[in-house]
């Protein structure tokens, strides 16, 4: 509400309005004890934005009518966060806590409980937020930090300009140090079973201990985090792992004010595990707790503090300078947690090993304290109980009385378990981040949800601070008609308009962006140097989520949009590739009907429904490779999902059409070009080969690569047919083929006559084919081996390569490693019988061909010879379905869509096995 305008600067979307046009940004966060407000924008106009921001905490206006829209913001996000697990088990976390206690108050907030419920008990919620504000917002327990490259004298004098005027209340500071142990209570130490909205299992165990907050120096939770989450040899998940209970295994403090504030701090441990570690969970916790006593009973060791001490040093002093929004945030909440020498390295630095402090919190860790929340839609008939405000199916029970005898025994230690070795392989430079998940080759999937999934990578091959960020948003919407297609395509030019200018000054710091409007999503695509990346990224989601135009603008961008696909239309390649494409995948629309659409014309208001349509229901799947941490790629799809605030989608939306079952027999569909006079003619003969292997993928490919030079050599060099000439390996939609395309002119060749010498090629190559040597065939396996070993000289090779099977949903990282393994087991005999295979009786062909206009296509001299003329922008063009003059035996279509109505469909193929 403070956002929404002040007494100096009423207007409600100035602060926003004032941002944007100066490429700034702003958000603020609410935690349990503190909230924080944050913006940037460009140096020249950062006083201004100081005073707009300062009227915030001066005299907001908090209109009354702008209250109900900023409650459907938060009822929103609530709705956004229900679904997730994280924030369920939170939940129920803080239901158990003391009646009283501020942890078991509903802390999201949504409509019945800031609208409708004060509506029935009377209350005015404009009164309390007025009262909220002026209690809360008091200029002495306010901190403020501001960065610029201004001098800090004229820093200094303007922020005492600015911001002396904040009231303040002289009332004291609210504290809550008095509530104290607040889940010392019998309900804490059970058994939750809970029914996850993923599927998992997961184990959850909890302590509530004294808070830590005063120790940051000696950082005891940091230390009982380090070891209790180690990986290596003597850990407790490497155990875990040899005993096939457990997949993945975290420990610590996350710092959030759930998680710590002034009248608690948790240490909780959490456990992805297996179907048979779920079967064995307690005693999975046997194991936890057997390490626990272990280090209880060793103590803290000075050479493992010390060697954390480090790390932390060097990720500190090789740190490149983060993103100054960022920086001014965490400096802000340090100002609130930490004395003024500390501020700049109290939440990173280890200062001063103190062993009593870690043994008193280390102590604390026993079986009898415990809280174990176990997830797992195995038990949802023992889940009666249902938590208030997500609805989260639970149980509880008493700790198993086996359980509960042994833990409250003298219980042996387990001989495999110690704490880690020492780490000789400690880094002296940290420009580049450290991994903070297992290393892969190959990217893997961080984090998956109904909305999006996320792939990752972390570089660890080019090693510079560079990184690749792409997101595909997927959507049903686009394809349900050729209305719908046109408009996601003027939505994505709208959006490229708006981020032009606020974008620009990241380009000009090598940070590059690009839109794409895909098939079947929005496709986003960052890359540069990682440190700013993100604001850009943001800048990006940010426009896509606040996205709005002028009826200028709109007018623009539909007029480009048109010459963008008449340019389209009258090229015969791109042409000739429409009309294919058209025959063979089910559901396409032709760039004909998305001409006529756009020519009839498109309301504004359609095109604000289908934005709105398109944002509200989307799959968001992202690829994150380079000099990332994994925590922080997910906070790309975080930023996605938060930000766009979209429902999942209600069906999985497929990234590719199903393909006609092309008959037995050879198919023409000949057009006319759409560009009259224009000569050029292209001619295209496609085989369908149907729903393959990668094993005859690696085939079709071998075939195709030895065709090329002979293809080449014969159509062009010695029948001069043509330009561009060449035979390709098709992968469309999954179903495998190869084609053979000339593009020629029609004052030359008639096409058909050029369709027949591709016959008559193709009749040649296979007489050259049965006769190729045992060593032309070696020469040609290995010459295709090695072009899948060749290195990649960028990273950006790594990232197109792994893109294109996110993008394709198909996720075969290391295709080429297994198709290299198909080559290296192939035969010349094989490559022989594939090749007759598609050339016998029941061959699939389909001709397709632009044709120019020429003496050759029957055109008068005169008319070839006038200049080349494209019909008006305003004309609608007719696509003129041609007979065959000369080709015998084949199948003309002159109606795609009832041509291909009688077809079969085949079945959705992806070429994996």
């Amino acid at each position: 509400m403070v956002f929404m305008g002040s007494a100096k600067y009423p207007d409600e979307n100035g602060f926003d309005a004032f941002l944007k046009k100066h490429g700034g940004s702003d958000n603020a966060s609410t935690d349990c004890e503190r909230t924080i407000f944050q913006f940037d924008v460009q140096r020249k106009y950062f006083k201004e934005a100081l005073d707009r921001w300062a009227q915030f905490f001066i005299h907001p206006l908090m209109i009354r009518d702008a209250i109900d829209r900023e409650v459907e913001a938060v009822d929103s996000e609530y709705q956004l966060a229900r679904p997730s697990d994280a924030n369920r088990r939170e939940m129920l976390f803080g239901s158990l806590a003391k009646s009283g206690h501020p942890m078991k108050k509903f802390f999201w907030g949504n409509a019945d409980t800031l609208k409708h419920e004060p509506k029935q008990n009377d209350i005015d919620t404009y009164t309390r937020l007025r009262e909220f504000w002026q209690r809360y917002y008091s200029a002495h327990y306010m901190t403020l930090v501001v960065q610029s490259k201004e001098t800090l004298d004229t820093l200094e004098k303007w922020v005492i300009e600015i911001f002396s005027e904040i009231p303040n209340n002289d009332l004291p500071r609210p504290t809550f140090s008095h509530l104290t142990e607040p889940f010392d209570t019998p309900d804490f130490q059970k058994l939750y079973r809970v029914v996850p909205i993923r599927k998992t299992h997961s184990l959850n165990i909890t302590w509530a201990l004294p808070p830590q907050e005063q120790h940051y120096r000696v950082k005891p939770l940091h230390y009982i985090s380090w070891l209790v989450g180690h990986e290596g040899k003597g850990s407790v998940l490497s155990f875990l792992r040899k005993k096939f209970w457990a997949l993945a295994l975290y420990g610590g403090n996350g710092e959030t004010g759930f998680e710590q504030n002034s009248t608690y701090s948790v240490f909780s441990i959490c456990v992805t595990l297996t179907d048979e570690g779920y079967n064995h969970f307690y005693e999975v916790v046997h194991v936890v707790f057997q390490y626990l006593k272990m280090l209880q009973q060793t103590g803290p060791e000075q050479r493992i503090w010390e060697e954390i001490q480090k790390i932390e040093a060097n990720e500190f002093h090789y740190q490149e300078q983060t993103d100054p929004v960022e920086y001014v945030e965490s400096i802000c909440e340090n100002m609130q947690l930490f004395p003024k020498e500390d501020i700049l390295t109290g939440d990173q630095l280890l200062f001063e090993y103190k062993p009593e402090i870690i043994a008193e919190a280390l102590n604390q860790l026993t079986p009898q304290r415990a809280n174990l929340i176990l997830l797992s839609a195995a038990h949802e008939a023992q889940c009666q109980l249902k938590e208030k405000w997500f609805g989260t199916h639970y149980g509880v029970e008493d700790i198993d009385q086996y359980w509960n005898d042994m833990w409250a025994s003298d219980f042996a230690l387990n001989p495999d378990l110690h704490p880690p070795e020492e780490n000789r392989y400690i880094a002296t430079d940290f420009a580049l981040k450290a991994p903070d998940c297992p290393q892969t080759e190959y990217p893997v999937s961080i984090l998956s949800t109904q909305q999006g999934c996320l792939w990752y990578k972390k570089d660890d091959k080019f090693k510079i601070p560079k990184a690749y960020i792409r997101f595909h948003l997927i959507s049903p919407l686009i394809q349900q008609s050729a209305e719908n297609i046109v408009l996601f395509d003027t939505f994505v030019n709208i959006l490229a308009h708006n981020l032009a200018e606020p974008a620009y000054e990241a380009d000009v710091a090598q940070l590059e962006y690009k839109l794409v409007a895909g098939e079947h999503g929005l496709i986003i695509r960052v890359k540069g140097f990682n440190h700013k990346l993100p604001l850009l990224f943001q800048l990006i989601i940010d426009h896509l989520a606040d996205f709005s135009f002028t009826p200028e603008v709109f007018e623009m961008i539909t007029e480009q949009l048109k010459k963008t696909y008449f340019n389209i239309l009258i090229k015969p390649e791109t042409l000739a590739k429409d009309i294919r494409l058209l025959i063979l995948e089910h559901g396409r629309w032709s760039m004909t009907d998305k001409y006529e659409t756009l020519m009839k014309g498109l309301s504004i208001d359609s095109l604000l429904l289908f934005v709105k349509a398109f944002k509200s229901q989307l799959f968001a799947e992202g690829l994150v490779q380079g000099n990332f941490t994994s925590t922080e790629s997910k906070e790309f799809l975080d930023y996605v999902v938060q930000t766009l605030r979209f429902l999942p989608l209600v069906h999985p939306c497929p990234v590719q059409f199903r393909v006609m079952d092309l008959p037995g027999a050879h198919l023409l569909c000949k057009v006319k070009t759409l560009n009259k006079g224009d000569a050029n003619s292209e001619v295209t003969v496609y085989y369908q080969s149907g729903a393959r292997s990668l094993r005859e993928y690696s085939l079709m490919e071998l075939l195709v690569m030895y065709m090329e030079e002979p293809c080449f050599d014969f159509l062009r060099t010695k029948q001069t047919l043509g330009y561009h000439v060449y035979p390709t390996c098709r992968n469309t939609s999954g179903i495998l083929g190869f084609s053979v395309t000339v593009a020629t002119q029609a004052t030359k060749y008639n096409s058909e006559l050029v369709d027949k010498k591709i016959e008559e090629f193709l009749s040649c190559f296979e007489e050259k084919l049965k006769h190729m040597s045992e060593e032309a065939f070696k020469t040609q396996v290995t010459a295709l081996i090695k072009l899948k070993e060749c290195e990649d000289s960028h990273l950006g090779e790594e990232v197109d390569r792994n893109w294109t099977e996110v993008v394709t949903q198909q996720y075969l990282f290391d295709r080429l490693v297994r198709e290299i393994e198909a080559l290296k087991s192939l035969s010349q005999s094989e490559l022989v019988d594939w090749f007759q295979a598609h050339r016998g009786k029941e061959r699939k062909v389909l001709s397709v061909h632009v044709v120019g206009f020429g003496v050759h296509e029957g055109d008068t001299e005169a008319s070839s010879l006038t200049n080349v003329h494209s019909p008006s922008c305003n004309e609608i063009p007719q696509l003129m379905f041609l007979d065959s003059s000369s080709l015998t035996d084949i199948t003309c279509i002159k109606d795609i869509k009832v041509y291909t109505s009688a077809l079969n469909v085949l079945p959705y193929h992806k070429i994996l096995k």
